[in-house]
């Protein structure tokens, strides 16, 4: 992969990271539940990863 792609691409996951927290807030979702949100998903995705 080009360094130009790669770097567009963190570029693109911390502008899709922002959004969704300034979504969030404008829709006044605590920062705990979208902590919890997260936290949960990635347990979801690792055990799914340890199952295989």
């Amino acid at each position: 992969m080009p360094l130009t792609h790669f770097l567009g691409l963190i570029a693109m996951v911390m502008l899709a990271a922002g959004v969704t927290i300034a979504l969030a807030l404008w829709a006044n979702v605590p920062l705990v539940a979208l902590g919890f949100a997260a936290v949960a998903g990635s347990l979801i995705i690792g055990w799914n990863r340890l199952a295989r």
